[in-house]
């Protein structure tokens, strides 16, 4: 198969951002929701592994404040408003996976990433670790509409186009971690004309597990270095 591009999630697929997130998380509840802080903290934000669970259910981030915090349409706007600037500012670690540099970094063609994080706060990540230059798109929530979130395919359409311009007889792979990532990756190739092809991998080396997701991926990965294998 020959392989045209990849584009990649970036939370639970090229960082473990858990403690991060669920921090920044608390701080913007905490100063903007009192009523869902402190001893009145949602359940699933109450530890890292009932937040995983959260994530991995829901469709996406705005699924997730609304239907599993239980935060109101207009509290959802207001605290995903805040999302970049309390990203930028809090000091919390953030880890690349085992294996995902060299992964990258053994990686010729086009690279790209669509996320539900912020492109600014990826951008600076993947500087200070020496990655930036391998990616020549990278799209964020806050690039797109409120409603064109994943599993919506307009932030792919907008990768794509950043890479290729014309996205004509193209084989893409895209790689997540999420149910809402192997939807995206057909909405995306439903979008694009008949002629080009999405293939959606998951990795599940960050917990994802597939077997009760109503749409499964095309392929299964359980480190990165895997995925050379399917490149060659």
């Amino acid at each position: 198969m020959k392989v045209d591009a990849l584009l990649w999630d970036y939370d639970g697929t090229i960082v473990n951002s858990v403690p991060k997130n669920l921090h920044v998380t608390r701080q913007i509840f905490s100063e903007v929701i009192p009523r869902l802080s402190g001893e009145n903290l949602p359940f699933y934000l109450k530890s890292e592994k009932e937040y995983q669970v959260a994530n991995h259910k829901s469709k996406n981030w705005k699924d997730l404040y609304l239907n599993y915090y239980g935060l109101t349409e207009s509290e959802t706007i207001i605290a995903g408003s805040l999302w970049t600037e309390y990203q930028l500012k809090d000091p919390t670690l953030v880890l690349l996976f085992p294996e995902i540099k060299q992964t990258i970094n053994q990686i010729h063609l086009p690279q790209g990433i669509c996320s539900q994080n912020s492109a600014e706060n990826i951008k600076r990540f993947l500087l200070k670790n020496r990655l930036l230059k391998k990616f020549k798109s990278i799209v964020g929530y806050d690039d797109i509409p409120h409603e064109a979130q994943k599993p919506s395919p307009v932030g792919g359409l907008i990768c794509l186009n950043h890479i290729f311009g014309e996205i004509i007889n193209k084989t893409i792979f895209y790689i997540g971690d999420h149910p809402s990532d192997v939807e995206f990756a057909r909405n995306l190739g439903n979008e694009l004309d008949v002629s080009n092809r999405v293939f959606s991998i998951i990795v599940n080396y960050s917990g994802a597990d597939t077997s009760t997701w109503k749409f499964k991926p095309d392929l299964e990965i359980s480190s990165p270095v895997e995925l050379l294998h399917y490149l060659k």
